[in-house]
Order: structure tokens, then sequence, then C-alpha cells
């Protein structure tokens, strides 16, 4: 029996734990872990916007990724929270359409920009005396906007296909939030095409921000190893780590949540996973990029 997607009306989330007092345990965690996002990229955005000697490209893009991880952390995290502190699992249709669309929208423009933040690099250090006429205010917003709408866009287009797929396969999220994958998985095994095309044109766009930033970052090494001072030098690499930590980090909790062989799939192991690739980079990012920079730091 087909049970079209406009006959359920509610979703039901993956429990974290059978007892009450685990379920407990899990909301201080993620209140811990929400506070610790907010603290953190709440300092960097006031900061930069507050400071005036941050008022670089480095800096702006730096605002708009910690904008970008409030965002997606508080797409989640709250509801999870919630839905912990009632004993409860259910979320609406229109609030699991939401999450799925904010959550593709913010990962996707995250991902964006930390490829415009790996041009900025690159700019930087390999074509210093340009810096200010190639990321001048408005090639900076110009960019931050592409990355913004791109994020956008392809948040549009994957969830108006996969919320138009028919579902058959009950109404059980096998994850704490409305994820892509997990909705797929309700679907009917035969209508998911148009989908699974689109999601291979993900795959590429995505292979070809990332194949852009490995090669900008071979071309800062390179430009790092002829500066002659070991103070330049030194400098050099401390703008760069960060983003580069940063990167990493997104790029292997993502990786290994979609590309795990269906092997050793296993709904607590998709809960960790998940958790991995949707807390960890907004908690630690404004950590990773304060540690190693004094002028931050000096201003916050």
């Amino acid at each position: 029996q087909m049970s079209n997607a406009s006959s359920i009306s509610e979703f039901l989330l993956l429990a974290f734990a059978d007892t009450w007092e685990l379920q407990l345990l899990h909301f201080w965690l993620f209140l811990g872990i929400y506070l610790l996002a907010l603290l953190g990229n709440g300092l960097i955005i006031t900061t930069v916007a507050c400071e005036q000697c941050l008022h670089t490209p480095m800096y702006f893009f730096l605002l708009s990724l910690s904008i970008l991880d409030l965002a997606s952390i508080s797409t989640t995290v709250p509801k999870a929270m919630a839905n912990s502190l009632q004993d409860t699992r259910d979320i609406s249709y229109l609030g699991c359409a939401a999450q799925v669309f904010l959550f593709v929208f913010f990962m996707s423009a995250e991902f964006s920009l930390l490829t415009v933040m790996a041009y900025d690099r690159y700019v930087a250090i390999c074509k210093h005396l340009h810096y200010g006429t190639v990321l001048g205010s408005r090639a900076c917003v110009c960019m931050a906007a592409a990355a913004w709408g791109s994020g956008f866009l392809y948040a549009v287009l994957h969830t108006a296909n996969t919320l138009s797929l028919p579902l058959c396969q009950g109404n059980s999220v096998d994850q704490f939030f409305c994820e892509l994958p997990q909705i797929l998985k309700l679907s009917c095994s035969d209508a998911y095409l148009g989908e699974f095309q689109l999601l291979v044109f993900s795959a590429f766009a995505f292979l070809g921000c990332f194949i852009f930033i490995v090669v900008s970052y071979v071309q800062i090494f390179r430009a790092m190893l002829r500066i002659p001072s070991q103070l330049g030098q030194h400098k050099a690499v401390s703008t760069c780590l960060p983003h580069l930590a940063v990167v990493s980090l997104f790029m292997s909790t993502g990786m290994f949540a979609y590309l795990k062989p269906p092997s050793i799939s296993s709904p607590s192991l998709n809960l960790v996973v998940a958790a991995l690739y949707a807390l960890v980079p907004p908690a630690v990012n404004p950590l990773i990029y304060s540690m190693r920079n004094q002028e931050l730091k000096k201003a916050v």
C-alpha cells in the first residue's frame, strides 16, 4: 500500500536512550555543546563586528562562517533537547521539512564558504601585493553571497525533490534530526532515481570544491617555502593552519557519515557519526580559529 508524503503528518526521530535518566544525561550533554557553540561563535561575531582592526577579508569570512555554524547547530539541537526533556520522539511534517532544508542549506553554504576562504588565504600569501585589489570589500561580499546563494539553491532542489517522493516505509527516522539520507530510506525504492541523479551531481560539485581547496594549499605551501624569513613563514603558517584544520574536521566527519559502508551501519553508530559532523564542527571551530590567532585573542 502506497502511503503518500501528504498523508504523513509527523515523523518519529530516533530516541537517544530507553531510560529517562540517560535521556536527561543526553540533554545536559547537548546543552553543554550548544552553549559552547553559542558562546564561541557569538564572541567571534561580536568581536569581528565591533573591532575596526578586524575589518579585513579574512575576518569577514570568519564572521560569515560563525553565523553559519550557529545557524546549523540551532537547526538540530534545540528540537533534540526538547524531545529528550519531554520524553517524546515526534516532529511535525513541516518541522521535519524545515530541518532537512535548513541543515542542507547551512552545511552546503559552509562548504562553499570554506572554499572561498581557501582562495582568500591563497591570494594573501601567493599574490600578497595584489591582496587589497583582488579582495576588495565588494568582491568579498559577492563571494560570501555566492556561497550562501549556492547553499540555498542546493537546499531548495534537494528538499523539493526528497519531499515530493512517495513515502511507503513508515515514518520512523533513524536519526536525532531529519536528515536527507534517512528520509530517502523511507521512500519507495523505485521512486528516488531523480534524487540519486541530484546526489551524483552534488558529489561532483563537492569534489570540485575539494580539489580547489587542495590545489590552493599546494600553491600556498610552495609559496611559504620561498619566504626567506623564519618569522614570515611562521606568520603564514599560523593564518593557514586554523582554516586547514576546520576544513579537515568538516570533510572527515561528513565523509565518514555519508561514505561509510552499509555493513558497519547501526542506529547507535549513525547517531554518534551524525553528532560528530552536526555538533562538533560548530562548537570547535571558534576554538580552532582563536587558538593560534593573536589578533583575534587581543580583540576578544
